[in-house]
């Protein structure tokens, strides 16, 4: 619960839609995983509680007039300009899957991994919900999962997107009755709006990456030289906050030009940069307000955790307070920034329940 806390605060300081808590609440029983552990109880505020597992429970009670019931309560409280549709069930579908598009493109921007991507905590806000067994990339590697009952990689942080549509699809299922009046229209517009997740996410994460690398407009060739970056990240095992802080100016690249495939990356890179009408300054702001100098590193979490059972939450409020001014790179020393001198292989994170 207290790695809820953590994450979520994070998260919005990294201004990425999102739950927050509240309280966290002992309650002096003992959760029994790998070794018991305190157990406690998490008080989570959100614009809503609304999820696509709220829809399929309305769809199993096979009462249309309850379901359109809950489509019009889900657009007034979460997209009121979209009210005066003639098909609710239908903005409704088409405005759940741009937020949910918007979402994960941000969540893939930091290296975060949710973890535990079921209907039932995806919510129809657009807000991450459900910190549970998420955590943060240190190494890249999109295969990367922390989740200790993932044993196949269902959430690896890059199925993500892949996820988020299986469950837009789902979502999408349980207005059938709404969409049309008959089935197969029905299904060929849900489909088409389904479908159409893969464009809205790759817009929505080639405009987040843009801004990483300083970009602030739009070329055919910028998809592949992000590719080019992530690869050769992928193949050396660098750090994901690390190596795009350190383009945003929080290191010198340098060491990294002894690797032809950086050094020629880089140029490109900087040739792309010179083609713009605005200058490095601007440039490098944008990289600073895209690529977070601090992220709750997954052993000051652990650590912060271990001291907090021991009683003692300095460590916890320390970590929180690091975690809230994320882009303030003039705030931090070069030990807090740096990722871990040993590689976290094997790290394990666990459901909230």
């Amino acid at each position: 619960m207290l790695r809820e806390y953590v994450i979520s605060e994070a998260m919005a300081a990294l201004t990425i839609p999102t739950t927050r808590s509240l309280a966290v609440t002992a309650t002096g029983e003992t959760v029994w995983r790998t070794q018991g552990q305190l157990g406690a109880v998490l008080l989570r505020v959100a614009s809503s509680h609304l999820r696509v597992g709220t829809f399929q429970w309305a769809a199993l009670q096979r009462n249309e007039a309850h379901l359109a019931q809950l489509v019009d309560y889900a657009l007034r409280r979460h997209f009121p300009d979209r009210l005066s549709s003639p098909s609710p069930a239908l903005v409704l579908l088409e405005s759940v899957i741009q937020s949910q598009a918007d979402l994960l493109a941000q969540w893939m921007r930091v290296g975060f991994v949710h973890g535990v991507m079921n209907t039932d905590n995806m919510a129809i806000s657009g807000e991450t919900i459900d910190y549970g067994p998420c955590a943060f990339l240190d190494t890249y590697d999109p295969e990367t999962v922390f989740s200790s009952i993932d044993h196949h990689g269902r959430y690896a942080f890059g199925q993500q997107p892949r996820i988020a549509q299986w469950n837009l699809a789902r979502l999408a299922e349980t207005l059938l009755p709404l969409l049309a009046t008959v089935e197969d229209q029905a299904i060929e517009l849900a489909t088409d709006r389904v479908k159409g997740f893969t464009r809205l996410f790759q817009e929505a994460w080639l405009s987040q990456m843009r801004k990483k690398l300083g970009l602030f407009n739009e070329e055919s060739g910028d998809a592949e030289l992000i590719e080019r970056l992530l690869t050769w990240m992928h193949e050396v095992k660098a750090d994901y906050t690390f190596t795009f802080a350190t383009l945003a100016g929080a290191g010198d690249p340098g060491v990294w030009r002894a690797d032809a495939r950086f050094a020629t990356w880089e140029e490109d890179w900087r040739r792309r940069l010179s083609g713009q009408t605005q200058g490095e300054a601007e440039s490098l702001s944008l990289r600073q307000s895209s690529c977070p100098i601090v992220i709750p590193r997954n052993h000051r979490v652990e650590a912060a955790l271990r001291s907090a059972e021991e009683g003692d939450l300095s460590a916890l409020h320390r970590l929180v307070d690091m975690v809230s001014s994320p882009y303030a790179y003039s705030s931090y020393s070069k030990s807090d920034i740096l990722p871990p001198e040993s590689p976290q292989d094997g790290y394990q994170t666990f459901c909230g329940t």
